[in-house]
């Protein structure tokens, strides 16, 4: 009978001979313990994907508009519910105030996202949009995920076409993957109600991409869902990608159980999380980016990620509320970001969402103006 370590070894080296990796031999990778040996072989495809002597980051900041959601989500420590005295929609004067704060420090996008309003017509997010393209038009809007989206189709009752070719004639540069959790409509069931099941988000990205746009897509793992679950979602996403190839990156991150309805759940630590992201990098094939969460990891874990098939650090995150209500909360400086890129020997450049690389001029300006921020301590990271 063979070893598992047998297995493991004979499953690597068959991807690394450029083999699709199955679902069976992924989820034996996940079942082992031979994180080394699986985030060696991830390391390797990342170098082989690229052999670049540079890794990636983003400056952008997330924006949550609202927290209202009709939606009952048992991990999400943000949303409020319709009658909540603690619901809130961000002035707009507000929202592009914190528009203006993220181009100022050199960035190039907004992650833009909110709880799924019951009473917010399209018209008001075209508006929305219209206001930020006109006073900021260099910026990237990354808005809307597909669970939002989605719901958009419900209040205007209207089809997705129609609301995306909208909302992109609007303004919408791209969309990020969030509110995909585990893409198994039995793990969805069990962790939220009114929120889109995996069929139709996936037609979100689907019929985005056929409008010639593109999108990140990404992965909550470590709270209902099996391991075969998880690698269920990886195929989804693969298969999708191979149909469209409208994702340019995937982030996978460990659920965070505090202040949640799920806090009985140990939290995921850093040993799965790195296998789980060799293993996503082994799996995707077809996706040319992985981001390193140092957002949920922290910094030394987050840079351990680039030696575990994650060729991006990810955005440098000028705010971030949802990760924070569950308790944790790691940020870091540009510097920190660069440094822990150069520490593993590339050079540290700042891309746009499509992974293109910034102007080393506008990269230059915007290290000189987070320096300065971070020498005055402006009350930059307040909601």
């Amino acid at each position: 009978m063979i070893s598992t370590h047998q297995s493991v070894d004979k499953i690597l080296a068959s991807v690394l001979d450029g083999n699709r990796l199955g679902q069976e031999d992924a989820l034996v990778l996940l079942e082992s313990n031979a994180l080394a040996k699986i985030g060696k072989a991830a390391n390797e495809i990342c170098l082989q994907k690229h052999p670049e002597s540079y890794r990636t980051y983003n400056i952008d900041r997330n924006i949550n508009y609202t927290n209202i959601c009709t939606a009952v989500c048992d991990f999400c420590a943000f949303y409020r519910t319709p009658k909540s005295n603690e619901g809130y929609v961000l002035p707009r004067a507000e929202l592009l105030n914190k528009v203006r704060e993220t181009v100022e420090l050199g960035g190039n996008q907004i992650l833009m996202q909110g709880g799924l309003h019951p009473s917010f017509t399209l018209d008001w997010y075209e508006e929305l949009l219209r206001d930020i393209r006109s006073n900021f038009p260099s910026i990237n809007i990354h808005g809307f995920s597909p669970p939002e989206l989605h719901h958009f189709t419900k209040v205007n009752k209207l089809p997705i076409r129609t609301v995306l070719e909208r909302l992109k004639e609007a303004g919408l540069g791209s969309i990020p993957g969030g509110g995909a959790e585990i893409l198994v409509d039995r793990v969805r069931s069990e962790i939220t109600r009114g929120k889109v099941m995996s069929d139709d988000w996936l037609n979100v990205m689907r019929v985005w991409h056929d409008l010639g746009g593109v999108s990140t897509v990404t992965m909550m793992f470590g709270h209902v869902e099996t391991l075969a679950e998880r690698i269920q979602h990886l195929e989804r996403v693969r298969q999708l990608q191979d149909e469209t190839g409208g994702f340019t990156a995937f982030i996978c991150w460990t659920f965070q159980p505090e202040h949640t309805q799920l806090s009985h759940i140990p939290p995921t630590g850093s040993f799965e999380y790195l296998k789980t992201q060799a293993v996503s990098r082994l799996y995707l094939d077809n996706i040319p980016n992985i981001q390193s969460s140092w957002v949920t990891q922290g910094l030394k874990i987050g840079q351990l990620g680039l030696s575990y098939g994650a060729n991006d650090m990810g955005s440098l995150m000028l705010e971030e509320n949802v990760v924070a209500e569950a308790g944790t909360v790691h940020f870091l400086t540009l510097d920190q970001i660069r440094s822990a890129i150069e520490e593993f020997g590339f050079t540290a450049r700042q891309r746009d969402v499509r992974y293109e690389l910034v102007d080393s001029e506008l990269e230059e300006l915007a290290i000189a103006a987070n320096r300065r921020k971070d020498q005055q301590a402006l009350p930059i990271l307040s909601s």
